[in-house]
């Protein structure tokens, strides 16, 4: 059996595993504040349909209010616990949506007709506040959903200690590998660092995500590379200090299947 992953750009990905759709960090507009979508068409209506919706933090690149309005009334919303108090507009919601707050080591069990997957939060290495105002309310999270594989969503993390061993062994990692500006700060992950992760978790294949989709607006010019080239130098990198793992380099709007191990193997 395989688990199918969409790329539709930024960390928006769907992964379909044992009949269940599941989408993450769903961002379906062409402008964001300062930031401009600069490649891929935005994602079709169809993007938004979804058995159950994984946010990661609420930084409004990952939350963003505007395209969860989009979501189908009932559609199950997993969010940081604090969630819901940090950001009011969420509340507005509550009378469409399905929202339910995690921690790290909370596990959610999904059906979709004769399916069903498991979702489980980990920890991440990111600033959870709602920038630029509010105190730090909601610890950022990643996820692992498993089915008939086990795939990781990271969110936006940086390296930490005893990553592997939260995230636990998985098929997929879905990894980001850039940002959206000419400079990463702390908690994030560029090519070199997201390598570095894909050594230590040792999945059967990743997916990079979390680049080259947004750019500040008037900041063409200002190392562009860091748009541009993360995926491929993330592929030299994982070929060096992951070998084993199969990388797979999407353009925006593409899926891959990947062989999951099955969940009788799963912990």
């Amino acid at each position: 059996m395989a688990v199918e992953i969409t790329w539709w750009g930024h960390a928006t990905v769907t992964v379909r595993d044992s009949g269940v759709s599941v989408l993450t960090d769903p961002l379906f507009t062409r402008r964001l504040a300062h930031l401009r979508r600069r490649r891929g068409a935005l994602p079709p209506p169809s993007a938004a349909q979804a058995d159950v919706v994984l946010v990661s933090h609420l930084h409004a690149d990952h939350l963003h209010l505007g395209s969860l309005r989009r979501l189908a009334a009932g559609t199950t919303v997993l969010l940081p616990r604090g969630a819901l108090a940090a950001v009011p507009g969420l509340r507005r919601l509550r009378d469409r949506l399905r929202l339910v707050e995690v921690a790290a080591g909370d596990s959610t069990e999904i059906a979709a007709g004769d399916g069903g997957v498991t979702v489980r939060a980990v920890p991440a290495a990111h600033d959870g506040r709602r920038l630029p105002y509010g105190p730090q309310r909601s610890s950022a999270l990643g996820y692992v959903v498993t089915g008939e594989a086990r795939t990781y969503f990271a969110g936006d993390t940086g390296l930490f200690d005893g990553m592997a061993e939260a995230v636990g062994p998985c098929d997929v990692a879905l990894l980001p590998v850039g940002g959206w500006g000419p400079f990463l700060g702390q908690g994030h992950l560029d090519a070199g660092r997201a390598a570095q992760a894909l050594a230590e978790l040792e999945p059967r294949a990743a997916v990079p995500v979390h680049y080259g989709t947004y750019w500040p607006i008037g900041m063409d010019a200002v190392r562009p590379e860091e748009f541009h080239t993360p995926g491929a130098e993330f592929v030299r990198l994982a070929a060096e200090r992951a070998p084993q793992v199969a990388v797979h380099l999407l353009a925006h709007g593409q899926s891959v299947l990947v062989a999951g191990a099955g969940r009788e193997t799963a912990e």
